[in-house]
């Protein structure tokens, strides 16, 4: 249990009682999801070549003196309510190594996780204005689980290729090699997203304040407005409603994201709060990090692919439950397909009255401009 007293030379550990994890494995928080697409990611044609060579390229102490000049450091004496939460996340997780922490003047909500050699922490004054101490708490907590799992290194090359795209967009072919691994990298990178949110939750150990963290990213600070478990049920909507054209759309609407919708990361991590993993976490029973070096690569992808069969299966999108009957054969599916995408609205909807008409059931995409959340 968090004490107070010095650990790993951190120190001013706040009063309250939280579960401590000494010599934590990032393996216990990291979403199945995340493993197997940095594996994919990895095995992705150039990446491999992109990588070592962006390694030795990037300006990384000139992203460092940036930071250094132009935000504000967080210490004892600057922004001293987030140095003691950073100093805690860091002895809650055993995180020997406390990163530098920097408040950015930007009003959009934003942190992140940067650096090649070592990681920095950088979050945005609309972040540190917009939520609570222990939301915020949540936010820092996430950030030190990107840390702890090796994530900044990748999320840096992320944020170079995609400046480099826009810069050599006017070169034949020379953008659509970019963007592939951006893709890539992108959608590896979401994974990440939801394995830093457990993170959050390992050290803030207070689920109704990620909650509301993630309510007021997609909301504002309107609290009094806004109702968990309704925010929760749009994730519902989310993933059951439409047919297989919202399908599509879903897809298309995250490609150009770093994160995961606000909801659908809510709906992910309640879902693992309320699991047996996380409970016996809680318990002390958890990887540890001496243990890594004879962790089984084949375990690891056994894992992941247990998880999506089990999450294609128990889906409620109509494009999972085409797999689903494609992989079973079911009956109705060539009447399905004679139909159109209308024959694959939700069951759970009710048909229309009257003479059937294929593809009835419209569900508009969202027009506007995709943002991304801390």
């Amino acid at each position: 249990m968090s004490d107070g007293h010095e650990h790993n030379g951190h120190e001013h550990v706040p009063s309250r009682q939280r579960r401590c994890f000494p010599g934590i494995s990032s393996r216990t928080y990291e979403h199945p999801a995340d493993r197997s697409a940095l594996v994919a990611l990895r095995k992705l044609s150039g990446f491999d070549t992109v990588f070592k060579a962006l390694s030795g390229l990037l300006p990384e102490r000139s992203l460092r003196l940036l930071f250094l000049s132009d935000s504000v450091r967080v210490s004892d004496q600057q922004f001293s309510h987030l140095n003691v939460m950073l100093r805690d996340a860091c002895y809650i997780l055993d995180l020997e190594k406390v990163p530098p922490m920097y408040v950015n003047q930007d009003p959009q909500p934003n942190a992140m996780c940067i650096g090649l050699d070592e990681p920095i922490i950088v979050v945005t004054t609309g972040l540190v204005e917009l939520l609570d101490e222990e939301e915020m708490r949540a936010v820092v907590g996430h950030e030190v689980g990107h840390a702890l799992s090796g994530h900044s290194v990748y999320r840096t090359i992320l944020l170079f290729l995609t400046s480099l795209a826009v810069r050599v967009a006017w070169i034949p072919l020379g953008n659509l090699a970019i963007m592939a691994i951006v893709t890539g990298l992108r959608e590896w990178f979401r994974k990440s997203e939801l394995s830093a949110d457990r993170a959050g939750l390992l050290v803030g150990q207070d689920l109704q304040a990620s909650m509301r963290g993630l309510m007021k990213i997609a909301g504002g600070n309107h609290l009094h407005e806004m109702n968990v478990d309704a925010f929760l049920a749009q994730a519902e909507e989310y993933e059951a409603g439409g047919d297989l054209r919202d399908s599509v759309l879903k897809i298309l609407n995250v490609l150009p994201r770093s994160h995961p919708f606000t909801t659908v990361r809510a709906a992910e991590l309640k879902k693992w709060a309320e699991s047996r993993d996380y409970q016996r976490i809680m318990d002390g029973h958890y990887p540890r990090r001496d243990e890594d070096k004879d962790t089984s690569v084949r375990d690891s992808w056994r894992d992941s692919a247990n998880h999506y069969s089990t999450h294609v299966k128990s889906s409620k999108d109509p494009l999972m439950k085409l797999v689903t009957d494609l992989a079973g054969g079911a009956g109705d599916l060539g009447d399905r397909v004679r139909r159109g995408f209308g024959g694959f609205t939700n069951p759970a909807q009710k048909p229309p009255q009257g003479p059937e008409t294929p593809g009835t059931s419209d569900s508009p995409g969202d027009d506007r401009p995709p943002r991304d959340e801390s």
